[in-house]
């Protein structure tokens, strides 16, 4: 039996690991590029924001115009196209915007309430403690993930002759 109808027989596809290299070389490739987009990005738009807010006396001028520019050069390096066939759906609880919004709410509140900086600052506290114990579950199972691979990985080390640990 040829390799090629081992592979087909096996139900592997024949250029997966090519395909593999590429994605992983495209995927560094657009992180790379993303990350010279950011490194740009973030002073411009401090700049374009304070000019907004301090010459034009606009806060929806320049900086918005900006950030759409931005967006849309974000969408053009689409870093995760690689998965895009894997998508799911976001867990929306947990988005940065999300957290934000809760802490944002949490602040409001007290400080309508007539809050101090010290009630601001526990109502805060609690407010991230009440997301930490949500995703308490989670980090556990990542952990025992990662304990398990390093196991795995361990063993095979010391299975080998030619490596001394």
């Amino acid at each position: 039996m040829s390799e090629l109808s081992a592979l087909q027989s096996s139900g592997r596809e024949p250029n997966a690991r090519w395909k593999f290299l590429r994605d992983v070389a495209v995927f560094e490739a657009k992180l790379s590029l993303n990350n010279l987009h950011n490194f740009f990005q973030v002073p411009l738009t401090l700049a374009i924001a304070v000019f907004d807010l301090l010459l034009r006396g606009k806060v929806e001028g320049r900086f918005y115009k900006f950030v759409e520019i931005g967006r849309t050069i974000d969408d053009s390096i689409d870093i995760y196209s690689v998965i895009a066939d894997r998508e799911r759906p976001l867990n929306t609880d947990f988005t940065v915007d999300a957290v934000v919004s809760r802490l944002e709410a949490v602040i409001v509140r007290e400080y309508e309430k007539g809050g101090t900086a010290a009630s601001i600052k526990e109502a805060v506290d609690k407010a991230l403690d009440g997301l930490q114990s949500r995703t308490d579950a989670q980090a556990g199972k990542a952990a025992e993930a990662v304990r398990q691979a390093a196991s795995r990985v361990y063993d095979k080390m010391r299975s080998r002759p030619d490596i001394d640990l």
